[in-house]
């Protein structure tokens, strides 16, 4: 029986390890690294299976076998995948595929327009949003979800962003209040 030292448990007994690429995660080679690469990918092809149905799991671990097969026989082949996997463009829209979250399209509302209400009521507000563009109220209107109609990020008028914010404020600092109600107010 011919048992490769690395293989070897550091007791000294000759069993053999189940090799997993996680358990050596501290050593860097390029062995290790392939070894957790293939590990992630089958780990993610079975969450893949598991969420949307084995048939696009599959597909896409023949895919990738036909590709890293063709890859190790065509050098062409495997300089252009590592030419692409290499490229900005590529690092870009990978992270994106992978998961990350995109940022906001926009900045944050300059002020906290439920505190301000709560604090000088509605004419204080409509001071408050007097002073502001109009990419700073879509700022608010998009931060606090108040354009479910999709129709204020179009509009170009403070006056009618402002009555927006004005009356989705009013509605939902009101809403909810039937149950926050002594019951023996209603006698």
């Amino acid at each position: 029986m011919c048992v490769n030292v690395s293989e070897m448990p550091p007791d000294g007994t000759t069993e053999k390890r189940q090799a997993d690429p996680r358990m050596n995660a501290h050593v860097k080679s390029p062995q290790n690294e392939m070894q957790g690469a293939v590990g992630a990918l089958g780990d993610a092809l079975l969450a893949l299976a598991a969420t949307r149905g084995p048939e696009l799991a599959v597909t896409l671990a023949r895919m990738l076998t036909a590709v890293a097969t063709e890859a190790s026989r065509s050098p062409r082949l495997a300089r252009a995948l590592a030419d692409a996997a290499a490229s900005p463009t590529w690092a870009t829209t990978g992270a994106a595929a992978m998961g990350e979250k995109r940022q906001h399209r926009r900045s944050p509302g300059p002020f906290d327009p439920f505190a301000v209400f709560a604090k000088v009521g509605e004419d204080g507000l409509r001071h408050r949003l007097a002073s502001l563009t109009v990419d700073q109220l879509r700022d608010i209107v998009a931060e606090h979800r108040m354009d479910q109609d999709r129709l204020a990020m179009k509009w170009k008028d403070t006056t009618r962003l402002t009555e927006r914010i004005v009356e989705r404020i009013k509605t939902r600092s009101v809403k909810g209040d039937v149950f926050r109600m002594d019951p023996r107010e209603g006698d």
